[in-house]
């Protein structure tokens, strides 16, 4: 049985940081991501990896996602944090290459609450 349990979410000041795991069980994935969803928006696309990374434009060079092999284990380090970040963070895995379309992914994490205070 395939999970993912992302944590590491909380509230943090704006310009803070935080690091998001989701921890996979069950298999490994050629792709992971992260997506988010802030009340009434629909989910969006933040970063995935596969061979290599790609990121949401909005979020290049303050967000940066990274994965363990060997703990099956993807991470999104989150830095100088903006009150427009709040939202819920989910994790997200598939097989086959890095791609940004939400339902191209197959298998969900129940999301971890980010908020950001201003």
């Amino acid at each position: 049985q395939v999970q993912l349990v992302e944590s590491g979410g909380g509230l943090v000041q704006a310009g803070g940081s935080l690091r998001l795991s989701c921890a996979v069980s069950g298999r490994t994935f050629d792709t992971m991501g992260w997506f988010r969803q802030a009340p009434g928006e629909e989910r969006e696309f933040v970063a995935a990896i596969a061979w290599s990374t790609y990121y949401a434009d909005s979020l290049k060079g303050r967000f940066a996602i990274s994965r363990d092999n060997a703990k099956n284990t993807v991470y999104l380090q989150m830095n100088s944090l903006k009150p427009e970040d709040t939202a819920v963070y989910y994790c997200a895995a598939r097989m086959g290459a890095l791609t940004t379309i939400r339902h191209d992914f197959a298998y969900w994490g129940q999301g971890t609450q980010v908020t950001v205070s201003s």
